[in-house]
């Protein structure tokens, strides 16, 4: 999206942890002109969500849903230049920013501790093991004094 991540910030902010209902309704009255988007974003990771729950038989109750992890970061910028009194030229940035929205399904009875991240992949048992950590090996630097000759 061609706004800057600091402002869309500010609208993702509004959303996150709520209940996607509540975000949806939250959205629909902010006058940020970055908001319609966001919703639009919204919609498309509930519809996602759904076509987890109906075509690919996920378990996944869409009424339980909620706004996990919303972040905007940044994107490529573009660089122009304004003119300038006298024949100069000033230079300045158009910021973009990319804006991710992650579902998660509460558990039951309003448990925020047991969520679920909606169409994220099973992570495997074994963890990679860790390799040793090196062990660097620094010279000491022999310092050597100076001499100064006396002045007479």
């Amino acid at each position: 999206m061609r706004v800057s991540p600091q402002k869309a910030r500010l609208v993702l902010d509004l959303i996150k942890g709520r209940r996607v209902e509540d975000a949806l309704n939250t959205l629909m009255f902010t006058k940020k002109r970055v908001a319609p988007t966001v919703e639009k974003l919204l919609r498309s990771a509930l519809e996602n969500a759904n076509f987890l729950s109906t075509e690919k038989g996920l378990d996944v109750d869409v009424d339980n849903l909620y706004v996990k992890r919303a972040v905007a970061n940044d994107g490529p910028r573009m660089k122009r230049i304004r003119p300038a009194p006298m024949g100069r030229a000033y230079r300045y940035v158009r910021r973009i920013s990319h804006i991710e929205i992650a579902l998660a399904e509460r558990g039951k009875n309003g448990n925020e501790n047991v969520a679920t991240v909606v169409g994220a992949e099973e992570k495997s048992a074994k963890p990679a093991a860790k390799s040793a950590p090196k062990k660097s090996k620094k010279k000491a630097a022999v310092g050597k004094k100076k001499k100064t000759a006396a002045r007479k």
